[in-house]
């Protein structure tokens, strides 16, 4: 058994890219599938190691992260000569791609895409109880505009470079990995992927790694 530990269920964004990171690295670990749904987060041992109850917790030796982001970084230089080494990119200037990508992802990607995944599932829910919520069709049009001009930006690159910083699958792809399924998934946000041609097939590439076709498989699990 590895000494790594991950409490979450894969099914969940965060726990999902810290699985297909741990794949990419070929680092063995111990998943402890956490049912939110029965109320297994809230229990005094899941707390001691997630007192604020996130759907995450990684133990690596002595160090406990709670935040997916930060956990794959940690992953990715403890493990830099395993696995995918050019994951973070090799050398000072791919090295300065990568990073100025995981700032895109996080800065102007991220927020939209989680203010558009909070409304969808609320629609989701009204719509299986009949409610109506013109507001809330409203405002993911509003989000999918704005999340589409930064797409367009991601178009643009790939027009470019085969993957964000450059000819190689990164840290800056696979971030994208969970959230952009998610959003591909439902009918009201696939067109903001298909009607972009690179972008289109940028996903199709990454979206086919091993990596993450094992965490769809535990997903399915």
């Amino acid at each position: 058994m590895g000494r790594v530990k991950v409490s979450g269920s894969p099914t969940s964004s965060e726990v999902a890219r810290v699985l297909v990171c741990l794949f990419e690295k070929n680092v063995e670990f111990q998943l402890t599938r956490v049912d939110i749904y029965n109320g297994l987060e809230k229990k005094p041992e899941y707390l001691k190691l997630q007192p604020n109850e996130k759907p995450l917790t990684f133990e690596d030796d002595v160090t406990n992260l709670v935040e997916s982001r930060a956990i794959c970084r940690h992953i990715c230089e403890k493990y830099k000569d395993q696995g995918n080494t050019d994951i973070l990119g090799i050398g000072e200037r791919e090295r300065k791609l990568v990073d100025q990508w995981l700032l895109i992802e996080a800065d102007k990607f991220e927020p939209l895409n989680s203010d558009l995944v909070f409304d969808l599932i609320f629609l989701e829910f009204a719509t299986t109880i009949s409610l109506r919520v013109h507001s809330n069709k409203e405002a993911i049009e509003e989000y999918k505009k704005k999340l589409g001009k930064v797409l367009d930006v991601y178009e643009q690159r790939l027009q470019e470079t085969r993957f964000l910083a450059g000819d190689k699958f990164t840290l800056a792809d696979l971030y994208h990995l969970p959230d952009v399924h998610r959003l591909i998934k439902s009918t009201l946000c696939a067109d903001l992927f298909a009607s972009r041609k690179m972008v289109t097939n940028w996903w199709k590439e990454i979206s086919s790694r091993a990596s993450w076709k094992k965490v769809m498989e535990m997903q399915v699990e």
